[in-house]
């Protein structure tokens, strides 16, 4: 996986913020809830964590190169170490799946802001 291309997909997703945190991670959070974290080492990224779910934690921590994210195991976070663990779709489809997890936890009034401007986004895109 190309995890500077993951990088610019999770600021394309709706109602995604950047901000640093920890002086060296690259945190993309949805409603000020945090969705992927990149480790960033002399302006590179080099190893991404993320909600995946109680239904594909285990699943994804038993490939080589995905271990439980240190302290965020517990709310079944994942921390790929080596970026060749993933494809570049299997990681753009696991970060969504991430964002739509936080998103949904998130109160009714702002999921219903997110749901209009993913709207307006593919409104924009197709031209109307």
């Amino acid at each position: 996986m190309n995890l500077e291309a993951l990088r610019k997909f999770c600021g394309g997703l709706p109602g995604a913020t950047r901000d640093i945190k920890w002086g060296a991670d690259e945190v993309y959070s949805v409603g000020a809830k945090m969705f992927a974290v990149f480790w960033i080492d002399k302006g590179k990224a080099k190893t991404v964590s993320f909600k995946a779910g109680s239904d594909r934690f285990l699943e994804l921590t038993d490939l080589s190169g995905i271990v439980p994210a240190p302290y965020l195991a517990r709310a079944h976070w994942v921390h790929v170490r080596d970026a060749k663990a993933l494809s570049d779709a299997d990681a753009r489809a696991l970060v969504s799946h991430s964002h739509a997890l936080v998103a949904a936890k998130l109160p009714k009034k702002i999921r219903a802001s997110l749901a209009g401007a993913s709207r307006g986004k593919a409104s924009l895109k197709s031209g109307r």
